[in-house]
């Protein structure tokens, strides 16, 4: 069974490595691919990653880490739908942004780090070892999922009319919208995700029961 035990000073060390990755994706061009009216991305591949290799109170940890750079860009440099992350931002219409923002910035990415470490050992549980690669990758298809379905519907009950009205569509079309992101980014960010989750996974517990602590 692929499970490494750390001690706590080892889990923060690489707890502290992916958060690095996950602020040099988010602020390089390689972390978030820039559409024109919402941000497809990788980050929540680390989070996924770290998730199962550090279980789901740190992967919670990444989650937020991703929601804060999430948070932080739409802030900074702001796109047409950048008032549905950061309640920095006016919600078109008004004058100012507003605090249901917070809720799809954080609470989707915070489930990436839990989601996926619950599938994985769910999976540890049903399948046998010999599988063990399907259960990572079903941890990461689900994992990506969960951002992408949470941070699609949570627009859609949350800011729908103001969504209409940046993508010039009316309200009764928004949800066709989102099933649209949801098809053409969101399948696809889902299978990369499940590629490299059970890529990397296996290649980290190789690595790390060869240097147990």
């Amino acid at each position: 069974m692929d499970t490494v035990t750390f001690s706590s000073t080892k889990k923060l060390v690489i707890f502290s490595i992916f958060s690095a990755i996950i602020f040099l994706l988010a602020f390089t061009p390689f972390g978030f691919i820039r559409l024109p009216f919402i941000n497809a991305t990788i980050i929540h591949i680390p989070v996924i990653i770290g998730a199962i290799i550090l279980g789901p109170k740190m992967g919670a940890g990444l989650g937020f880490m991703f929601g804060a750079t999430s948070l932080i860009i739409n802030t900074m440099t702001p796109g047409l739908s950048s008032f549905v992350f950061s309640p920095f931002v006016p919600v078109p219409g008004l004058e100012s942004g507003s605090l249901l923002a917070l809720a799809i910035c954080f609470v989707p990415r915070i489930l990436v780090g839990i989601v996926p470490w619950l599938v994985y050992r769910l999976g540890q549980r049903l399948l046998p070892e010999r599988l063990n690669v399907f259960s990572l990758t079903f941890a990461g298809v689900l994992g990506s999922l969960t951002n992408t379905l949470l941070v699609m519907h949570l627009i859609y009950f949350l800011f729908k009319d103001s969504y209409a009205n940046v993508r010039d569509v009316a309200p009764s079309a928004v949800y066709s919208v989102i099933t649209g992101i949801i098809v053409v980014n969101g399948i696809p960010e889902a299978i990369v995700a499940g590629l490299l989750t059970a890529a990397v996974c296996k290649a980290l517990f190789v690595a790390l029961h060869k240097r147990r602590v």
